[in-house]
């Protein structure tokens, strides 16, 4: 059956339509032949001169851009997985997934050329280290170094067919992790599949619509909310390398986009943009955020300028898109997410497990064809997320009114969510206790009108150490978003009768900003 070579049947239907504006090249534009040509190439490549085989992962750790998607793509063709690598995280924490996925392949670009030459020796997996420019040196020439541009030697024309199955992995996507190291969720061909199909039918997508594509595609909002979707229907999708909040405007002005994903840090930016006003969002149909909670003056702006902004909901192990609010009802329902897609079952469940009644607050159930196959490694944590009758725990806290209207009240769990960014607080407080001087940490989050949320670190010490001593420690062992943005000094934290930190006390007291 028909399944991993999308671009290949994209061709075949629609070969002259533009997929992608690749704006690092002058606003070059690809065809669906030219992309699915290049694709190609970079199967053969990974195939007949790296040694990749079915089932092998491939990590990019780059910024966007239009090869992050060839190799994307090739992958699928050859049922080779990709690892997708967050280019926030300090190399200390990407040597930790590397081992995690133990890909046989590296690809990175010329922001991270350090960065590799420090993982070199500790990634023992990786065969060939492929720079994604012909210009960067390799301090290591026998581990592998490589130029991605080889791949323009290996023919346009299709490789061998690849026998794969709906559950064949397609991309291991990280989550975070409550122990330190994040959980990489198995994305297979269904879940991508079954994403792409509820979105384009119950969000209405057609072939004449054009996205702006900034958010990383290390997440799956850079892979999934859009992109796949517009591949399966055959729109446009304009490669940014990353968000740049002038560049949006103009691609809004000037490029025809009809649809766009961000983040609320990203949509604060453009309202404080001397930009905003005079901007034209006439040919807007589609504005949605996502990916933390999204404050109500947001929301009001855009009303104002006659744009139904709405907010989303979704996460990596399930899409990431779950739910769709009819545009008669974005005002009516502000902050709700409305109804589950098309092919989505979505339940609120109390502690006992029983299904709440309206109004009441559970913890949201997701099942369905999108849902992740579980974690890279880690059989005991999916055991524990997906139920064996497929229901995903999301940990997130939501409840469904009389109208069938769901909204997405709070999180379960301690997860605090920075301008997009996951942040766990066992791993920053783990980083914390390794200091001499602390004798007791707890992470916590507090309201910032930029990023949403942003971590307080309320400590308790042994020797004088101030917070500039204390960022600085942290700075060489967590990735900036995770660093705490400010540090309290207490004589003790508050502890339940079970011993353990209390944290909602902890929030009560310091959690103001």
């Amino acid at each position: 059956m028909f399944i991993g070579d999308w671009l290949a049947r994209r061709e075949m239907l629609t070969p002259n339509k533009v997929a992608l504006v690749d704006t690092l090249h002058d606003n070059r534009k690809i065809t669906y032949r030219e992309w699915n040509h290049a694709a190609n190439r970079t199967a053969h490549y990974l195939r007949d001169g790296l040694g990749v085989k079915q089932g092998d992962r491939v990590a990019v750790l780059a910024m966007n851009c239009v090869e992050y998607l060839d190799v994307w793509f090739a992958c699928g063709k050859l049922g080779a997985i990709l690892q997708t690598l967050n280019w926030r995280l300090t190399p200390a924490e990407l040597a930790g997934l590397l081992a995690d996925a133990t890909p046989t392949v590296l690809i990175y670009g010329p922001d991270f050329a350090a960065t590799v030459d420090t993982l070199r020796t500790r990634a023992a997996s990786v065969k060939h280290f492929v720079a994604l420019t012909p210009t960067l040196p390799s301090s290591v020439s026998d581990r592998g170094g490589r130029d991605f541009s080889a791949r323009d030697s290996y023919p346009h024309t299709p490789t061998l067919p690849t026998e794969l199955s709906w559950n064949d992995p397609w991309v291991i996507c990280y989550t975070g992790g409550t122990t330190g190291l994040p959980k990489g969720a198995i994305l297979t061909h269904r879940a991508i599949t079954a994403n792409s199909v509820n979105t384009v039918m119950s969000w209405g997508l057609t072939p004449d619509d054009v996205t702006i594509l900034n958010s990383p595609l290390f997440h799956t909002g850079g892979l999934n909310v859009f992109t796949a979707p517009l591949v399966h229907i055959g729109g446009t999708s304009i490669v940014c390398r990353t968000f740049d909040v002038d560049q949006v405007f103009s691609l809004i002005r000037d490029a025809g986009v009809t649809l766009y994903f961000g983040v609320p840090t990203m949509f604060t930016a453009m309202q404080q943009h001397s930009r905003w006003m005079e901007a034209d969002f006439s040919k807007l149909k589609l504005v949605i955020s996502g990916g933390a909670p999204c404050p109500l003056p947001i929301f009001e702006k855009f009303w104002d300028r006659e744009i139904d902004f709405k907010t989303g909901y979704g996460l990596t192990e399930a899409g990431p898109n779950t739910f769709w609010l009819p545009p008669e009802d974005v005002r009516r329902k502000p902050g709700a997410v409305g109804f589950p897609l098309f092919h989505v079952d979505v339940k609120v469940v109390g502690d006992s497990g029983a299904e709440c009644g309206a109004d009441e607050v559970g913890e949201l159930l997701v099942r369905g064809p999108h849902v992740c196959a579980g974690y890279w490694n880690r059989p005991e944590e999916s055991a524990k997320a997906i139920a064996q009758d497929g229901w995903l725990r999301t940990g997130d806290l939501a409840r469904r009114d009389a109208e069938g209207y769901y909204t997405i009240v709070g999180r379960s769990k301690d997860m605090i969510i920075s301008g997009g960014e996951n942040i766990y607080p066992a791993e920053v407080e783990s980083v914390l206790h390794a200091h001499p001087a602390i004798a007791e940490a707890a992470l916590i989050g507090i309201p910032d009108a930029k990023w949403g949320e942003v971590g307080r670190a309320i400590v308790v010490t042994t020797n004088d150490v101030t917070a500039e001593e204390l960022t600085a420690f942290c700075q060489a062992r967590l990735a900036r978003f995770k660093i705490p943005k400010s540090f309290l000094f207490v004589d003790v934290l508050p502890k339940t009768a079970a011993g353990k930190i209390d944290k909602r006390v902890l929030v009560q007291e310091y959690g103001n900003s």
